[in-house]
C-alpha cells in the first residue's frame, strides 16, 4: 500500500526506468546519464587528441619545407658568391660591391639561421610522430616551439627567396657591367682574325633587362605572400569560430547531462 502510494503507476520515472532496464540488460537511468556523460567526455577528449596531432603534423611539415628550402638556397648563394668572376681591369661601383657582399651574407646567414631551427627542433618532434600513441602528443616540443618554427619557415619562404632575387639582380650587374668598359682587349683565334666589338652598353643594357624582369617578379611574389598570409588567417579564424561554435554545443550538452544527474 506503502509502494503504491509513494510511485504511482503512471509515474514516467518508473515507465522510463522500466524501459531502460528492457533496453539495456537491467540498466537504470542513473547508469545511463553516467554513461553518456563519459561518452561525451571521450568524445571531446579525442577530439582535442586529433587538433594536437594536426598542429604536430603541420609544424613537421614546416620544419621539412624550411630546411630543404634553407640548405637549397643558400648552397646556391655560396657558389655564386665563390664562382663570380671579377674583372680586375674594371673599376665597379663601389655601391654595386657592397649591395653584393651584405644580400649575400645575409642570405647565407637567414637561411642557415632557418636551419639550425629546423635541424634542432625536427628530431624532437620526428621522434613523437612515429610513436602510434594519442598521449604521446603532449611529449612533443612543437607547442612551445611554435614562436621559433614560424619564425624559420618565414625566414626561408619569405625573407629567404626575396634576399635570393636581389642576389640575381646583383649578380647580373656584376656579370655584365664589365662588358661596357672601354679599351676592352679581344680574343683572337687562331688563324682568325679579331672578334667584332661589343657594342658599348651592351652589358648595362642586358643587366638592366634582368632587373626590369626582376622587379615585377618580386612585387608579383610579396603580393602573392600576403594574399597567401591573409587566407590563411582567415582559414583559422574560421577554423578556430567553427571550434568554439562546437565547444559551445558540447558545454550546453554536458549542461544539460549534468543537470538530467543532479535531478535523478
Amino acid at each position: 500500500m506503502s509502494s503504491e502510494l509513494n510511485v504511482p503507476m503512471g509515474s514516467p520515472t518508473l515507465a522510463g526506468s522500466e524501459r531502460l532496464q528492457a533496453d539495456g540488460g537491467g540498466m537504470d537511468y542513473r547508469d545511463w546519464v553516467r554513461r553518456s556523460y563519459l561518452e561525451l567526455v571521450s568524445s571531446n577528449h579525442h577530439s582535442v587528441q586529433a587538433l594536437s596531432w594536426r598542429k604536430l603534423y603541420l609544424s613537421r611539415a614546416k620544419l621539412k619545407a624550411s630546411s630543404r628550402t634553407s640548405a637549397l638556397l643558400s648552397g646556391f648563394a655560396m657558389v655564386a658568391m665563390v664562382e663570380v668572376e671579377l674583372d680586375m681591369d674594371y673599376d665597379y661601383p663601389r655601391e654595386l660591391l657592397i649591395a653584393f657582399s651584405v644580400c649575400t651574407t645575409v642570405l647565407v646567414a637567414v637561411h642557415l639561421f632557418a636551419l639550425l631551427i629546423s635541424t634542432c627542433i625536427l628530431p624532437n618532434v620526428e621522434a613523437v610522430s612515429n610513436i602510434h600513441n594519442l598521449n604521446s602528443v603532449s611529449e612533443s616540443p612543437h607547442e612551445r616551439m611554435h614562436h621559433y618554427i614560424e619564425l624559420a619557415w618565414g625566414f626561408s619562404t619569405a625573407l629567404g627567396i626575396l634576399l635570393f632575387l636581389a642576389e640575381v639582380v646583383l649578380l647580373c650587374w656584376m656579370k655584365f657591367l664589365p662588358v661596357d668598359r672601354p679599351n676592352r682587349p679581344h680574343r683572337v683565334r687562331p688563324n682568325t682574325t679579331a672578334l667584332p666589338k661589343v657594342n658599348p652598353d651592351s652589358g648595362w643594357h642586358a643587366a638592366l633587362a634582368s632587373t626590369i624582369i626582376m622587379v615585377p617578379v618580386g612585387v608579383i611574389f610579396v603580393v602573392f605572400a600576403v594574399h597567401f598570409y591573409r587566407s590563411l588567417v582567415q582559414h583559422k579564424t574560421e577554423r578556430h569560430h567553427q571550434e568554439i561554435e562546437e565547444l559551445h554545443k558540447i558545454k550546453v550538452q554536458l549542461d544539460g547531462h549534468e543537470r538530467g544527474l543532479q535531478a535523478v
